[in-house]
């Protein structure tokens, strides 16, 4: 007979040692950072994990190879400030992004404008501000031709292209088929020449496929294919190419059984790609679009158990934070089928038993559910529960509002 496979288990959270059961953050004891926030819940964001992870990516990636930070991943001020002086430039999804961006006092020049429904207002705005914009559609490069007579400045386009690939392995496809992201490859050509005649400054091409993936082989040929792709329309633009944004895509490990990106043959395909741009498109800045791989490991989300309770034979910890605060981490944020993030219980016995639990929020939802049947150790009340892999896609993606509930609190430690 066959022995049984034993059960799939997450990756060891390595970025946040412990110390007497406490994880760590940037060398502070999750318990007394608790005292100094004052409450839970909140959100904690450790600083030297966003450092190394920038600095390990700089040292494998091709030197020429710009990197720049996706703010929607987490647009805490201060987790932008942190990464605007750490990579080449921040990509902005909104009007409210953009002062986030402009804030830190990076060069205008360096910040790009993404987004399939920007007003006419906040066109007005990125005008106004000197950044690129990521052009979707036919009317919205219109609308900047219209704004670069109004204001008498130049308006920076980079046109955003819906590639014919996509993403094989994503846990979240942008481009491939029918999307209301960017502008269908075989529309571009025409959109170009919209460029031309109306003397609107064309710097480039951003390719984005897709997000969240652990799949390197996956994400070279989306790179390789999104380059061929843009090299192509290259000969039909109306300027040589400036800007190259090839994308993103790299995912972390969330749940048992996921295996981290293996960086090394991703560095090698890039080193590829920037040694073709070098002579295929000399003028170009090749850049690299990350969010959720930059941030999405440096936080924490920690609750505070209220409650503890047992029905049938199963055992509750209900506990004061929930979906409103971590939608994704109560898989309503995308999961097809939902599997729980990496948790941890710091307990103030200190026990060594262990039981199985489920972890509840305080709304009344079935959905409020951040631990389902997990083994951890035994808790009580006010015992902290920890969710790792927290620091993206976290309380700006949340519905805080729901029921009521106080918003949560983030620090950057």
């Amino acid at each position: 007979m066959n022995s049984p496979r034993p059960p799939l288990m997450h990756p060891p959270m390595a970025q946040f040692p412990l110390q007497d059961g406490e994880p760590l953050v940037n060398g502070v004891p999750l318990g007394r950072l608790a005292e100094r926030v004052g409450r839970t819940p909140f959100y904690a964001y450790d600083r030297s994990v966003v450092q190394t992870r920038v600095a390990q990516l700089r040292a494998v990636l091709p030197p020429a190879l710009e990197l720049h930070y996706a703010v929607k991943a987490n647009p805490m001020p201060a987790v932008v400030g942190l990464l605007a002086a750490l990579v080449q430039g921040l990509d902005v999804a909104s009007a409210g992004e953009l002062k986030l961006a402009l804030d830190t006092g990076l060069d205008p020049q360096h910040i790009s404008f993404a987004g399939p429904g920007k007003q006419v207002a906040e066109l007005r705005q990125a005008v106004a501000a000197g950044v690129l914009v990521h052009v979707e559609s036919a009317l919205e490069l219109q609308r900047l031709a219209d704004l670069q007579q109004q204001l008498g400045l130049p308006a920076r386009v980079a046109l955003r292209i819906n590639p014919d690939l996509e993403l094989k392995g994503a846990g979240m496809k942008m481009g491939g088929g029918a999307k209301p992201f960017g502008i269908d490859a075989d529309q571009v050509p025409a959109l170009l020449r919209q460029c031309a005649a109306q003397g609107l400054a064309f710097e480039g091409f951003q390719v984005f496929a897709g997000s969240q993936n652990l799949r390197a082989d996956l994400l070279c040929e989306a790179q390789l294919q999104s380059y061929a792709l843009a090299l192509r329309l290259a000969a039909e633009a109306p300027a040589p190419v400036r800007f190259l944004n090839l994308g993103g895509g790299f995912g972390i490990p969330y749940f048992p059984g996921d295996v981290p990106l293996d960086l090394a043959p991703i560095a090698a395909n890039l080193a590829q790609i920037s040694a073709r741009a070098a002579a295929d498109m000399p003028q170009a800045r090749l850049v690299l679009e990350l969010g959720r791989y930059l941030v999405g490991e440096a936080g924490l989300y920690v609750t505070r158990v209220i409650d503890r309770k047992v029905s049938g034979s199963q055992v509750f910890l209900v506990v004061d934070g929930g979906l409103h605060h971590h939608l994704a981490a109560s898989g309503n944020f995308g999961q097809v089928l939902r599997r729980n993030y990496p948790v941890h219980i710091v307990t103030r016995s200190r026990t060594t038993e262990r039981e199985t639990v489920s972890v509840v929020g305080p709304l009344c939802t079935p959905l409020d559910l951040l631990a389902d049947r997990m083994d951890l150790p035994v808790a009580a009340v006010g015992d902290l529960v920890v969710v790792y892999q927290s620091g993206a896609y976290g309380a700006s993606a949340s519905p805080q509002g729901f029921l009521g509930h106080p918003a949560v609190t983030e620090v950057l430690v």
